[in-house]
């Protein structure tokens, strides 16, 4: 038969809202187990590649282009594997290579609202490893007794979150090893603060050369952060200022293009990370304030697990935080980081360590996330498409 006239394939799927981010989670056996089929599927489902995603449940944009992948997992003592997979609405790649902390938050409420794994108390811990980056971490959620006797993921509660309207339940995220997830290191460059000279290149023009210093880091995301002043800007600009200043993307772009070369990324040009985050001092009370770019687009809030690298920078002595961040004495740092649409605080806990670039070590990383379950169902894929490669 014509794949043409078959009819679509029907794969089950949660809508599920991780944190500031949204997309469809899959069971990994749901999905083909050809990655080439896999990806041509998932573009397929979220309607890429096109700026709108008209023809799919992508949502017009980087933060609602993502998609989740979980399986229960076979290495020992971990529940639940998570692969993160980031669309873009108008390119047809399907990019697994770094992390996603909103869509984390989501893991374990879609296993066990899927009936992957079950509750037996009022809260659950799941260890989760992210196999993007090889990340694990300890993810809590509520599931309380309904009235019909049978535990549910609760998403209604009184924790708040920037970048999300109302309240909903908590969800505790301890992350327990995320120094180096895609670099080689929790500093690649092997400083904590590098000059960098940022040259025009035949694709990126319109700007004179200019030197700035930059702290590269990768502590859960790969980021590049530098002054907002360094650039000629305040960094308190609005996210459709940052979006239509074409002059400050295009040196941004450039700058991420050569730093990547220094952090061992190699060429970047097709990839989402490192991601470029500008600082300015709080305005708000908090520690300091960011203006993050995904790589392209200026993120409404900041990403959880850049938000745990920036506070990372803010605790290392000599960074281009310095001076910049307010910080508190001790081991224990509660940091906010304040973005366009409020503040994400995260928990690090630190150790001295003069023996290292920085001084300081971050042993425990912690912060607070919520989930939503938006719909339950089925994404349809084209038989076509479905049957290009090996199925399950």
């Amino acid at each position: 038969m014509n794949p043409l006239h078959q009819p679509p394939v029907a794969v089950p799927c949660m809508y599920m809202r991780g944190g500031t981010s949204k997309g469809p989670f899959f069971n990994e056996a749901d999905l083909p187990s050809d990655k080439a089929t896999r990806d041509r599927v998932l573009l397929s489902i979220m309607g890429s590649p096109d700026k709108r995603q008209i023809d799919g449940l992508g949502g017009a944009h980087p933060l609602t282009s993502k998609v989740g992948i979980v399986r229960p997992s076979t290495v020992p003592g971990v529940d639940l594997d998570f692969l993160f997979a980031q669309l873009q609405p108008d390119k047809d790649t399907v990019d697994t290579t770094p992390n996603c902390g909103n869509m984390l938050a989501a893991v374990v409420p879609f296993a066990l609202s899927s009936g992957m794994v079950h509750a037996t108390a009022d809260s659950t811990t799941l260890r989760v490893l992210t196999l993007n980056t090889d990340m694990q971490c300890d993810i809590t959620v509520q599931t309380p007794l309904g009235s019909d006797g049978q535990r549910f993921v609760a998403d209604t509660g009184d924790a708040r979150i920037d970048g999300a309207p109302g309240t909903s339940a908590p969800i505790t995220i301890n992350f327990l090893d995320t120094a180096g997830s895609v670099c080689s290191g929790l500093l690649p460059t092997g400083q904590v603060k590098d000059r960098v000279r940022v040259l025009p290149t035949d694709t990126l023009q319109g700007f004179e050369p200019f030197d700035i210093d930059v702290t590269c880091i990768d502590n859960g995301m790969p980021l590049v952060l530098f002054k907002a002043s360094d650039m000629g800007r305040t960094g308190y600009e609005s996210v459709d200022a940052m979006n239509a200043d074409t002059e400050l993307k295009t040196r941004i772009e450039a700058l991420r293009l050569q730093v990547s070369l220094l952090m061992g990324l190699g060429d970047v040009s097709t990839k989402n990370y490192p991601k470029m985050t500008l600082i300015a001092p709080p305005v708000k009370g908090g520690a300091l304030t960011t203006r993050s770019f995904i790589p392209h687009v200026c993120h409404d809030a900041i990403g959880v697990l850049a938000a745990v690298t920036v506070g990372t920078a803010c605790v290392l002595q000599g960074s281009v935080c310095e001076g910049v961040a307010v910080m508190q004495p001790g081991e224990h740092q509660a940091l906010s980081v304040e973005h366009p649409t409020g503040e994400f605080s995260v928990a690090l806990q630190t150790r001295a360590a003069p023996e290292l670039p920085g001084g300081h070590e971050v042993t425990q990383a912690a912060l607070l996330r919520t989930a939503r379950l938006i719909m339950r169902g089925e994404a349809m894929a084209p038989a076509h498409i479905w049957n290009s490669g090996e199925t399950p």
